[in-house]
């Protein structure tokens, strides 16, 4: 058969490239393309255009490139229409994706959809459109199934892909050697994102605490999408390394966190490591999600435990004050840290243990045969 894979980040890039594996596992003769990242092209997918030229960050920012995301739209339903798939799966990155599933719909075409749009956070009155356009929904948050169901649209919960990649991780025992990492020094682990504009805004008040920790060292989690000039800017200080590609041995080493929002506060549970959850945005951009989220939490970690785990330090919060007494507060208050750790259990436990991608690509390779 014939799949049409579409992932506008990182993250999206990572658990289409483990369903690419499973799919191909589950049907040998299946031919895929899509547009994505290295890792889906690695997984064996016919890489159309990637998810780097589109990541465009936050209301405003997506507003300002309309022009630039309507030619991509026209160039990605011309590429569908040729290859004539016998379903498209899209992955997360609503905005781009829900106008592909109108499309499709418009043309016969069979549409999934893999991760789900976070449309429990805000508008929520999407989820008719979702039922309308969308075959088969693929859920990763245990919450979603329930939220589903309010609706009467019956999904599948097929666990995350985040705690399937944890638990598959084989922790680098050189990891200090091999980044010439200081043993005398706990770690501190900053995972400021995976796009320009988060980097950008987190990054700097990051490490503006670094003189109140001294005793430790910050690490940062780089990624190769970005050139090593492009981080050596921020690295003004030798308690300061960059390491890249590295997270999970970076977590697994590290004693406390800064995490910007996003799948990194649910990795760094899942590692059971204390952290302080970061976020900042334009001033636009953040004043239009003030007023249309309807969420208490920006973090997975709060939001699949449904109270406060974590502290969410946001937009005007997110000062080097407030990061300083937080992360005094998980360093050093064992009470602090303990309550952390008993809610990363809580959400482990409503996570349960599934093989994610395994899961999702026996069902999908099913319901295509059903002609369901």
């Amino acid at each position: 058969m014939k799949y049409y894979i579409i992932a506008g980040e990182r993250s999206g890039d990572l658990h289409a490239s483990n369903l690419i594996k499973q799919l191909r596992m589950q049907d040998p003769e299946a031919d895929i393309r899509g547009w994505g990242g290295d890792m889906m092209q690695e997984a064996g997918m016919h890489l159309v255009k990637h998810y780097q030229e589109m990541a465009f960050m936050g209301f405003a920012e997506a507003a300002a490139n309309f022009f630039k995301i309507l030619g991509f739209l026209r160039e990605c339903k011309e590429d569908i229409t040729a290859f004539k798939p016998d379903v498209i799966i899209l992955v997360d990155y609503a905005g781009f994706n829900m106008r592909i599933a109108k499309f499709a719909k418009e043309h016969g075409l069979k549409v999934f959809y893999y991760i789900s749009p976070k449309i429990w956070a805000w508008n929520q009155g999407r989820v008719h459109k979702i039922k309308r356009l969308v075959d088969r929904m693929f859920v990763i948050m245990p919450f979603e199934e329930e939220f589903y169901g309010r609706f009467d649209y019956k999904v599948d919960y097929i666990g995350n892909p985040v705690a399937d990649s944890v638990n598959d991780h084989v922790v680098a025992p050189d990891f200090r050697v091999r980044n010439h990492i200081q043993n005398n020094k706990p770690i501190i682990a900053l995972l400021p994102g995976s796009r320009k504009q988060e980097i950008e805004n987190m990054l700097d008040v990051m490490l503006s605490v670094l003189p109140s920790f001294r005793d430790y060292q910050f690490i940062v989690a780089g990624v190769s999408n970005f050139s090593k000039e492009y981080y050596e800017q921020y690295n003004k200080d030798p308690n300061i390394k960059i390491v890249y590609d590295q997270t999970y041995d970076l977590l697994a080493h590290a004693k406390a966190a800064l995490v910007t929002s996003g799948t990194a506060t649910l990795e760094t549970a899942l590692f059971d490591v204390p952290q302080v959850v970061c976020y900042k945005t334009s001033a636009i951009s953040y004043a239009i999600g003030k007023r249309v989220i309807k969420v208490p939490y920006i973090s997975l970690v709060n939001l699949i435990a449904d109270k406060p785990i974590v502290t969410e330090l946001i937009q005007e919060d997110f000062t080097a004050k407030k990061i300083v007494a937080e992360l005094k507060s998980i360093l050093f208050d064992k009470y602090a840290m303990q309550k952390q750790k008993d809610g990363y259990a809580l959400v482990k436990q409503k996570i349960g243990e599934y093989r994610t991608a395994e899961r999702a690509a026996e069902l999908m390779v099913g319901y295509l045969k059903e002609k369901v």
